[in-house]
């Protein structure tokens, strides 16, 4: 059984890698800080159903919460949106110096830098052409001298390494 203040512990260790997680995987700033605060408080109220010995089991025992949060929250993401947006209702947003804080703190500029090092120059081009400037396949395949259907091909293929690239578990030494 996790105490009080193993859980503060479990946070001093893991909350900057845990935003970083979510930041990766929503892409959204604000949803990624709420991720994080509603796994803590998860983990706080069910500490006393946690076995975990080590801190190796006490990190998987946290990150499976967070993993079901997440997919929690792709499940209501949009319905909740939807009905924010009906009422009204604004969330405070993050300053600019916020979400800068949060992209620095998730490595995003770095994880999407080494994704795009994984890519053949072929892949590299077709999606700066396709995503970067919003290009139709058409235009790719012409710039690139290839078919439009080996044009969607390499995005396709870029997009999938950079998707498993920002799905890579966390370090969480």
């Amino acid at each position: 059984m996790l105490e009080r203040h193993d859980i503060t512990r479990l946070y001093d260790r893991h909350a900057r890698t845990m935003l970083g997680f979510f930041a990766r995987r929503t892409f959204e700033p604000d949803a990624a800080v709420d991720l994080v605060a509603e796994t803590f408080a998860r983990a706080f109220v069910e500490r006393g159903k946690c076995r975990a010995r080590t801190d190796a089991e006490q990190a998987a025992w946290l990150y499976g919460i967070a993993r079901n949060l997440l997919a929690d929250w792709r499940r209501r993401a949009q319905v909740e949106r939807r009905a924010l947006a009906k009422l009204g209702v604004e969330r405070r947003a993050l300053t600019d110096d916020e979400y800068d804080r949060i992209e620095a703190l998730a490595g995003l500029s770095d994880v999407i830098a080494a994704g795009l090092g994984q890519l053949t120059d072929d892949h590299r081009d077709a999606l700066r052409l396709r995503i970067v400037e919003e290009r139709e396949y058409v235009d790719v395949a012409r710039e690139l001298g290839v078919s439009e259907q080996t044009a969607r091909a390499r995005v396709s293929r870029a997009l999938g390494v950079l998707r498993r690239h920002l799905n890579e578990e966390p370090n969480r030494a």
